[in-house]
């Protein structure tokens, strides 16, 4: 995640994300970069459009938070409901009964 991190930031200050810089965010940071994976994240990265890439992730929080509530409020209504059908299984069984006497 600090390789991501690192590429945000350079973005943010609007510098190019390039091997070295990467590696110089990492060092200062205190974390010792490997140099694969901050070769693949910069090839990685060479086709995105970073800014619009970080926009879309700041609106799909917002955007799936409502789907969220959503879900939560129908939880309980979830768990309601077998209650509800405990109680129309022992009413179907005494009508079952009533039916042999009557």
């Amino acid at each position: 995640m600090e390789y991501v991190y690192a590429a945000m930031m350079l973005h943010s200050a609007e510098k190019d994300i390039d091997e070295k810089a990467v590696g110089a965010v990492l060092k200062a940071a205190g974390v010792k970069a490997d140099d694969a994976r901050v070769k693949a994240l910069v090839a990685s990265l060479a086709s995105v459009d970073i800014g619009e890439a970080m926009s879309q992730a700041i609106a799909a929080p917002a955007a799936s938070a409502p789907a969220a509530a959503a879900g939560g409020s129908a939880a309980p209504a979830a768990e309601e409901a077998p209650a509800a059908e405990e109680e129309e299984d022992d009413d179907a069984g005494f009508e079952g009964l009533g039916s042999l006497f009557g």
